[in-house]
């Protein structure tokens, strides 16, 4: 079972995955984007953290209410797209998760594919469209009953990132691009993949 503290884990983990990775992101970013998607990222995962930090233990509620927390704390703090696309898929994940006080790798999965459909109508996007979707979406569809497959998910989404280079974007700041595109790994398919990549600390 995951409860609240696991859920803390993870957003913490994965702040410090993007922490480490910024200057790589950003560096994706600078070849089909604003070069900013690294350090925003950053700053919101931080923020997210010093969120969390800021609440007694306990006093945040069940697992849906520290997701709730965390997208809300994206939305709010960081800039561009990334920051309602993050933010949508915590929250609605979230609220999917509702009140209990803990949650099963099984419902965790399912409430996953509903913040991940969220991103989707939110961004207008669908897989093979060279966005996050095309790590995220893998990753559920891995995502079993058990944290074993929490590293399945992992690998499932890293193969998406990868895979995004030959693609033309076809949605955000890179479909502008066109053809010119295509060669590149998507920065925020990159990004969903460290996130996912945390789940596998988290539960250790």
């Amino acid at each position: 079972m995951l409860d609240a503290d696991f859920f803390r884990r993870w957003l913490t983990v994965a702040a410090a995955l993007v922490d480490r990775e910024a200057e790589r992101l950003t560096e994706l970013d600078s070849a089909i984007g604003d070069a900013d998607h690294g350090s925003n990222l950053q700053r919101g995962f931080a923020s997210v953290v010093a969120a969390l930090e800021q609440e007694p233990p306990g006093s945040a509620g069940g697992p849906g209410a520290v997701l709730v927390l965390a997208g809300r704390r994206l939305i709010s703090t960081v800039g561009g797209a990334s920051g309602p696309l993050y933010g949508t898929l915590l929250r609605l994940t979230g609220k999917a998760l509702g009140d209990v006080a803990e949650v099963t790798p099984a419902q965790l999965a399912e409430a996953l594919r509903m913040g991940v459909a969220a991103v989707a109508e939110l961004g207008g996007a669908k897989a093979g469209d060279k966005t996050m979707l095309d790590a995220l979406e893998p990753a559920v569809d891995a995502l079993g009953d058990t944290t074993d497959s929490f590293a399945a998910a992992r690998d499932a989404a890293e193969r998406g990132a990868l895979a995004t280079v030959p693609m033309q974007a076809r949605k955000g700041r890179a479909s502008y691009l066109g053809e010119r595109s295509i060669g590149h790994q998507d920065p925020g398919a990159t990004s969903s993949a460290l996130i996912i990549a945390a789940l596998v600390e988290a539960a250790g």
